[in-house]
């Protein structure tokens, strides 16, 4: 099966907390403090492996969560970091921030990688906060949540060439003639309905990656059949066959079905207009097929008259070498490199932030007889640090002082021994005290 979306959930891992600790050595009098910093918590990197061709190991595992820094150790000792988590996918990986629609990487070479949730950073222990006031501070901070997002991937075949055409126009067909890739093969539309990939080889150590990317049908730029889930792989390939069933043997025009699929190209992205093209005019073993050739070429011969047009047999192999000599030729004048710069997601979903700064607003609600302060900065403050300290309670009262809350609470109307809740952290307002 082939596997080309799907959603994961990462979460770095978090930052070990901090210590509270002191020297308690024979003959050290007052030591002083020795808690160390919080180990920090393993990133998720995403990294291309080129053995992989699919999304399928994402089908089974939706969750990669990295492990958490070590605490920190007595005598000074820092906790260990935890290692990074690697994960693997194949070339050609979009990786998009589900919430946002931001495109967070591009991956297309073995061994590209990309952070997709940073690890916390490791709580600071009371070594870092003794002061010539407070040499042995009893202060230590919590580690830092891991960034946690979902993220979707969009994979788009990496192939040199593509074959794209209406359904059962002999695109799987051709593949199986050419390279050693056995696609499924029936008398209906859309047996193909995953891209299949074959390595072509040509004479003289030449070879290249092919894929016969399933049918299109006329609205596909909108979503209609396979839509989009058949374009994203089109724009890969540096160089387009265009099959065409010129026998005819579906009922339809020749003429007509290749001007319907490129007006489809173009629709969904105007750079595949431009993109190299060659018609490989099929099915030349049957009736009809040469009157309709030059007509045909006549037709087109109006709109482009440098499109080549070679006649092909996928059955009978008659033309099948040359058009594989001529394919070789031309990705031989362009370079990898072209086709990867056209990606729309890149300028469609690009997000633009502004540069982060610290943010002392707040709001007050009454919940029956109790303040509720809504604080982002002492909301993060409290998750930092360890409440279990009569010290840390004087950093809260502090920053709630300096924010200007308790000047707020009281304008409010609250005196000595109502009730203020921040979050989860709930305490009795002091008044005429410089902390609560």
């Amino acid at each position: 099966m082939f596997v080309d979306k799907a959603k994961v959930y990462v979460k770095g891992g978090d930052g070990g907390d901090g210590l509270v600790a002191f020297r308690r050595e024979k003959y050290v009098p007052e030591g002083g403090p020795a808690g160390g910093d919080g180990g920090r918590g393993g990133d998720v990197i995403f990294r291309v492996d080129e053995g992989l061709r699919t999304l399928m190991d994402f089908r089974y595992q939706r969750h990669f969560k990295a492990q958490r820094g070590e605490k920190g150790r007595n005598k000074s000792q820092h906790g260990a970091g935890a290692e990074d988590m690697i994960v693997r996918i194949p070339p050609g990986t979009v990786l998009i921030d589900d919430d946002t629609g931001e495109v967070i990487a591009d991956l297309t070479r073995h061994g590209q990688q990309v952070v997709v949730a940073k690890g916390g950073r490791g709580g600071r222990g009371n070594i870092r906060f003794a002061t010539p006031n407070n040499p042995a501070p009893e202060l230590a901070e919590h580690g830092e949540e891991g960034q946690e997002r979902y993220v979707v991937m969009e994979l788009k075949v990496m192939a040199d060439v593509g074959l794209v055409g209406f359904p059962s126009v002999g695109k799987s067909t051709l593949l199986s003639v050419v390279s050693g890739a056995r696609p499924k093969i029936g008398a209906y539309h859309f047996t193909t309905i995953t891209p299949n990939l074959g390595v072509v080889e040509v004479a003289e150590g030449r070879s290249f990656v092919m894929a016969d990317l399933p049918g299109l049908i006329e609205g596909a730029h909108e979503g209609v059949g396979l839509g989009h889930e058949f374009l994203r792989h089109v724009e890969r390939t540096r160089v387009i066959i265009h099959v065409v069933d010129m026998a005819g043997s579906e009922g339809r025009d020749p003429y007509e079905d290749w001007v319907k699929i490129n007006d489809e190209l173009k629709l969904y992205n105007a750079t595949l207009a431009e993109r190299p093209q060659i018609v490989a005019a099929n099915k030349m073993d049957m009736p009809e097929a040469e009157d309709n050739l030059a007509e045909f070429r006549d037709k087109v011969g109006k709109d482009r008259p440098d499109l080549e047009i070679m006649p092909i047999s996928s059955l009978t192999r008659q033309g099948v070498q040359e058009l594989l000599y001529r394919a070789a030729d031309l990705l031989d004048q362009i370079p990898v490199e072209a086709a990867l710069e056209e990606v729309p997601e890149i300028t469609e979903r690009k997000v633009y932030k502004l540069d982060k700064t610290e943010d002392n607003s707040f709001t007050i609600t009454r919940d029956n007889e109790a303040y509720v302060v809504h604080s982002v900065k002492i909301e993060r403050l409290l998750k930092r640090m360890q409440m279990n300290s009569h010290e840390a309670i004087l950093k809260l009262a502090r920053t709630m002082r300096h924010m200007g809350i308790d000047d707020e609470l009281r304008k409010r109307g609250a005196v000595e021994g109502t009730i203020v809740r921040i979050g989860d952290f709930e305490f009795e307002f002091v008044e005429g005290s410089s902390y609560y």
